[in-house]
């Protein structure tokens, strides 16, 4: 990839000693978003890094609010704090009534608890009769951890963060993008509405599913919102599996990790398509009238240890659980940034051409 001329610093490049500015996109992934929290809360202790803006899917979009409550409420140690209380409360250490505790693992894990008697009589009805049966109250304790923990007039005030947040319009089967200024907690609910597990969520007379069929995580917001051209993806969803599924669990995991990622590789080749343009300078590069951005795309992911946590669903959610994927983020972070900070506003990190390549027979 070719680096910026020096004569011509990046879009949004910092002052020298400044913190560097970056944008976070945070992908869905169930009970596996402890590990973006360990990752937020490493990127938020090292202070080199400026979040300018965020783009997060339905695990991804509860992670990217409670970072913006606190950045809004008192910066980079509160963010850390209320990470914590979050993925603590959401865990099973958080003191939630028996039956939200079912619900709310199955919204983590994507899959029933099947070795709990609760989780064996949900799996059960769940098998017969859809949420609107199920659930004649629609009662999702979800809501309840979000309200408790977000201030959303500080969100929707809090001018200096770029906050984005998907769902999908289940009418036109269309990506729904929420902006900083529209985001509720009804927003976020939408977010993390898996259809099988909860009713639709409805905004503006519309019904909501889960954004990680369309965007996981959405990238293209940040293109005309935002000064910086890096975009650092936290990715949960392997793309690379070197075994071949044969269980039904096994292949139902895998087809959840190919359809997630799908919009995903969608973005990431129109990306690679755009850079390889303006390098062949057959676009405009900049931010006026008719020019177009050059995304500088970086990546940690939880492939190095996703192959050990193909079950790891399964598993109770108990806090020891969040914690181990926390500590793995904040490892992965470190990493990252040990090994890619000065490459942040020159270059991507990302391979584009390699992501972007299809397989032909």
């Amino acid at each position: 990839m070719t680096a910026e001329s020096p004569a011509s610093p990046p879009a949004g490049a910092p002052a020298s000693g400044a913190p560097k500015r970056i944008n976070l996109a945070l992908q869905g992934g169930g009970a596996h978003g402890a590990f973006t929290w360990g990752v937020v809360d490493h990127l938020l202790a090292d202070g080199r890094l400026q979040v300018e803006g965020i783009s997060g899917t339905s695990a991804g979009a509860v992670n990217a609010v409670m970072l913006a409550d606190g950045l809004a409420r008192g910066g980079p140690a509160e963010a850390q704090r209320r990470l914590s209380d979050l993925w603590r409360a959401v865990s099973t250490a958080g003191g939630l009534p028996a039956l939200q505790r079912a619900v709310l693992d199955r919204l983590l894990s994507f899959v029933p608890l099947e070795t709990s008697p609760i989780g064996m009589w949900f799996d059960v009805l769940g098998r017969f009769l859809p949420p609107y049966d199920l659930r004649p109250l629609d009662i999702n304790p979800l809501r309840e951890v979000i309200e408790r923990f977000v201030d959303f007039d500080a969100v929707r005030a809090y001018a200096p963060l770029q906050l984005f947040v998907s769902a999908t319009d289940v009418h036109t089967g269309r990506l729904r993008v929420f902006s900083r200024e529209k985001i509720t907690t009804d927003v976020i609910l939408a977010s993390a509405c898996l259809p099988m597990l909860f009713r639709a969520v409805e905004i503006d007379g519309v019904p909501h599913w889960d954004g990680g069929y369309l965007g996981n995580p959405a990238i293209f917001p940040f293109f005309h919102t935002t000064a910086t051209e890096d975009v650092l993806i936290v990715q949960l969803n392997p793309l690379v599996r070197r075994t071949t599924p044969t269980t039904s669990r096994e292949i139902l995991d895998r087809v959840n990790e190919i359809n997630f990622n799908s919009s995903l590789l969608s973005e990431v080749r129109a990306i690679e398509f755009v850079a390889r343009l303006i390098d062949e300078g057959r676009l405009p590069h900049g931010t006026g009238p008719g020019a177009y951005r050059r995304i500088n795309l970086h990546r940690i992911a939880l492939d190095v240890i996703g192959h050990e946590l193909s079950a790891a669903s399964r598993m109770s959610t108990d806090f020891d659980f969040f914690a181990f994927l926390r500590d793995e983020g904040r490892r992965c972070a470190k990493t990252f940034l040990d090994a890619h900070f000065d490459d942040i506003g020159v270059r991507g990190s990302v391979d584009l051409t390699a992501e972007a390549r299809a397989e032909w027979a």
